[in-house]
């Protein structure tokens, strides 16, 4: 805030304090970011925390002969793209190595190539919602942090 001088009708100096216009806009910008922040910290995590309980529902377990997390349940990013893998092991094996578009038509194996890709396309998907989360409350973060920098600039 800057002291501003008036000089009144009757002669008398007196002192007032006002806020300057750049001043207020970088508080209005900063509060706002610390607001959008928050609600992105929250959507990211409730998204985070969402895509993990469907998955749960799923009751899907990594397969005993994944490398790594054998036996867990598929909760949660890694071990949905650990098990997307497996499946796809599991399917290479099946088909003799191949894929659903290297199998003839009316190959029966194609129905087996066609279903673990589907399942592979729904376990990749989750992990990039989990991405996509983790985007989000980390952008959060960075809003937050802007508009308590911009906020504290603000001050006199």
């Amino acid at each position: 805030m800057t002291a501003v001088e008036t000089v009144p009708t009757g002669g008398e100096q007196t002192s007032a304090v006002e806020e300057p216009k750049t001043k207020r806009g970088v508080k209005a910008v900063g509060i706002a970011s610390i607001v959008l922040g928050v609600i992105m910290m929250v959507a990211g995590a409730f998204a985070w925390i969402e895509v993990g309980n469907q998955l749960a529902e799923e009751n899907i377990t990594v397969s005993a002969d994944a490398e790594y997390f054998a036996g867990e349940p598929v909760e949660g990013p890694f071990t949905a793209f650990v098990q997307a893998g497996v499946i796809n092991d599991h399917a290479l094996e099946a088909t003799g190595g191949q894929t659903y578009a290297e199998l003839d038509r009316d190959d029966p194996l194609r129905d087996v190539a066609k279903d673990a890709s589907y399942l592979r396309t729904s376990l990749f998907a989750s992990v990039i919602a989990f991405g996509v989360s983790a985007l989000v409350v980390g952008s959060g973060l960075l809003f937050t942090a802007i508009g308590g920098a911009l906020t504290r600039l603000s001050r006199p």
